[in-house]
């Protein structure tokens, strides 16, 4: 049975969690462990992209009362920005898996009393999303990659809703030194160097016209796009045909 994606005005019911693979699970942890570690020191390891960052965001063209997710939250370091654009009237719902990264969102949310901010620590499977507006994937490789997740989300944003991702990608294979750059950027960062060719791929399959920016030389990429209206947004993500190439 196919769940309706188009009602604008109240959200979808909860899909069934389907069961997840080992190797999913194991990456899952993975990634837990290692933004752990990150935690203490991820906000000033992620300062060189704070101009990326509020070019995303820029991008999203919020308005005052819209409601915005911001995917793999991190430490909230997105949040500000994205407050002030919806308002005191908006929403903004963060999700992050790492609860060592969730409580510092957790705390500056507190810090600066942002009652319009929602903060979930779960996969993004897992979320339990609001009807939004738009969406902010900012470095989040193995969110992009997963086709639940991505699917989760879709049917969670309204027609018209912006999308906007971020991330690494491979440069050109002469710029070998940016190259060695990303290598060890997303060795410290992802679970998994797959797809880092074109991380926005299964982006694409959602949102006719998708725009990709290269940025940093090309081993950055900016995504933009918008959820087209009265369509099924999970039907680009239904997984292929063993051998299917195109």
């Amino acid at each position: 049975m196919t769940t309706s994606l188009t009602t604008p005005d109240r959200p979808p019911a909860p899909a069934a969690p389907l069961p997840e693979s080992p190797d999913a699970a194991a990456l899952r942890q993975a990634a837990r462990a290692l933004y752990r570690q990150r935690a203490p020191q991820y906000d000033w390891e992620l300062a060189p992209f704070e101009p990326l960052r509020q070019e995303a965001i820029a991008s999203l063209a919020l308005q005052p009362g819209q409601t915005v997710l911001d995917l793999g939250c991190g430490t909230g370091l997105s949040l500000d920005a994205l407050q002030a654009a919806v308002g005191p009237q908006g929403q903004v719902v963060g999700v992050e898996q790492c609860p060592d990264m969730l409580g510092r969102a957790r705390q500056r949310c507190q810090d600066r009393a942002w009652s319009q901010v929602q903060l979930q620590t779960c996969p993004v499977e897992a979320a339990e999303l609001p009807l939004a507006d738009a969406a902010l994937f900012h470095f989040t490789h193995d969110i992009l990659l997963s086709p639940t997740a991505l699917a989760q989300v879709f049917r969670h944003l309204r027609p018209g809703a912006r999308v906007v991702a971020t991330g690494l990608q491979w440069a050109p294979w002469w710029a070998w030194p940016l190259n060695l750059w990303v290598w060890s950027a997303a060795w410290y960062s992802v679970g998994s160097m797959a797809g880092l060719d074109q991380p926005w791929r299964l982006l694409d399959r959602c949102l006719p016209g998708l725009q990709v920016e290269p940025k940093w030389q090309g081993s950055v990429f900016m995504a933009c796009g918008e959820v087209p209206p009265r369509r099924a947004r999970t039907q680009g993500l239904r997984p292929r045909p063993r051998g299917h190439t195109g």
